[in-house]
């Protein structure tokens, strides 16, 4: 608590001081920095709004404005000889943000979800696809590494014809107390169905291009030979399972303009191409389903995208796409994204308060369309499922087998409460 005062004092301090650096320095001039800064920021949003939604010279004509739109912020500053007030005021109001979230950043036990220890394994099996993550199985000598720790492993040689949740179900019914899987979300998710339903545990190796699921389990994603630590020196975390349609899912489910560009045949040989070329029929609605859902008493009309996801994501980020603080809590995130003219997309710099994007928690989520068939993402798979599509999720019903030293889980920054800090540093205690 003490440290946390200090920072918090630190905080105010520099606060203060960006504020009288703008105040001595530039004056009664320092409304007109904020609203050159503040217009700029207006105009660069707009104008990445007209890229995405137009084509041809227009694309291009908003894509100049949006490079212009900064610089002509900085040549303002500079015309003026307030450039380096800006600069120094916007360092100080970066020290003052940084120290202020230190000092409310709640205790590691506050975020971290509850762990026991792991049982002893008498015949694990793990999944490996080899293909995976450009070859991730090979090179870190995964299957190697798991054999000589006791584990029995299973190639998935041709992926394609292979019925993963089969297999897994066989290896249950030959003896396996624990599965686990080396490859991507998807293949984990399938593996994950299998593992909930047996009530066996279930090992995750990030050996995936992505593996969000992991990262938001504390894996470490750049070395997936540590996950194999959790064999001899694990713990056991309690995780929720989603469902969607019929199909498992353990990070998120994506409807709209996203779900319909990974569905195009030319996506794979040209993503950013096919992206920009498909996006301004679908956020213009020329193409595409029209979407509704329901997430608790939450009703969603005509949203452009819609993500579900297997507990909610981290509350500060713009959109809500980031990092997940915890995977037992026992609710669906859903946010939807309605974004119609410029003017909404710059209203999006107002985050989770703009009138485009809209944040619920539920329990379940039921999406409808005027179409019998949707395109969907699943854990990034690309499908077309029958509406409606029902999103549920089953608290606790995964046993996570981790390493007991990893990373560590997500810790979401705090939200800047001045007043909070205000009292935690204007507090003084003999």
């Amino acid at each position: 608590m003490r440290g946390q005062r200090w920072l918090a004092r630190a905080s105010l301090v520099a606060a203060a001081a960006a504020v009288v650096v703008l105040g001595v320095f530039a004056g009664l001039r320092t409304f007109a920095l904020l609203a050159v800064g503040l217009c700029g920021l207006v105009v660069t949003a707009a104008a990445l709004w007209w890229v995405l939604s137009r084509r041809g010279v227009l694309r291009f004509l908003a894509l100049a404005l949006a490079l212009a739109a900064p610089v002509w912020v900085l040549v303002a500053y500079s015309r003026a000889d307030l450039l380096w007030v800006v600069l120094v005021s916007a360092a100080l109001w970066l020290v003052a943000a940084g120290a202020g979230r230190a000092a409310l950043a709640p205790g590691p036990a506050a975020a971290a979800m509850p762990e026991r220890a792991a049982p002893r394994f008498r015949h694990p099996v793990l999944i490996m696809n080899p293909r995976s993550g450009g070859g991730k199985v090979r090179r870190f000598e995964l299957r190697e590494r798991a054999g000589e720790l006791g584990a029995e492993v299973v190639l998935l040689e041709w992926r394609e014809e292979t019925d993963v949740a089969a297999l897994a179900r066989k290896c249950a019914a030959e003896g396996a107390d624990l599965l686990g899987v080396a490859g991507g979300d998807g293949t984990q998710a399938l593996v994950a169905e299998v593992a909930a339903a047996l009530d066996l545990p279930f090992l995750v190796i990030p050996a995936g291009t992505r593996n969000h699921f992991a990262l938001d389990l504390g894996l470490d994603r750049d070395d997936p030979a540590r996950a194999l630590d959790a064999l001899r020196d694990g713990v056991e975390l309690r995780v929720d399972l989603g469902r969607a349609g019929g199909r498992p899912f353990v990070n998120n489910v994506s409807f709209g303009a996203y779900a319909e560009v990974v569905q195009s045949p030319a996506y794979r040989d040209g993503k950013t191409r096919t992206t920009l070329n498909l996006l301004p029929d679908l956020l213009m609605q020329h193409e595409g389903a029209r979407l509704t859902a329901r997430a608790g008493e939450h009703e969603f009309t005509d949203p452009q995208a819609l993500l579900v996801s297997n507990n909610p994501y981290g509350a500060n980020d713009v959109a809500g796409l980031g990092r997940r603080t915890r995977l037992d809590g026992g609710v669906l995130g859903c946010v939807g994204i309605r974004v119609t003219s410029a003017a909404r997309a710059a209203g999006l710099l107002r985050g989770v308060r703009s009138a485009g994007l809209t944040r619920v928690t539920a329990t379940s989520v039921v999406v409808d369309a005027d179409q019998e068939r949707i395109p969907v993402g699943v854990d990034g798979e690309a499908l077309r499922l029958s509406v409606p599509v029902r999103c549920e999720v089953r608290p606790g019903a995964l046993r996570v087998i981790v390493p007991r030293r990893r990373p560590g889980a997500y810790r979401e920054r705090a939200r800047l409460d001045w007043r909070h800090l205000g009292r935690l540093g204007l507090t003084f205690r003999h």
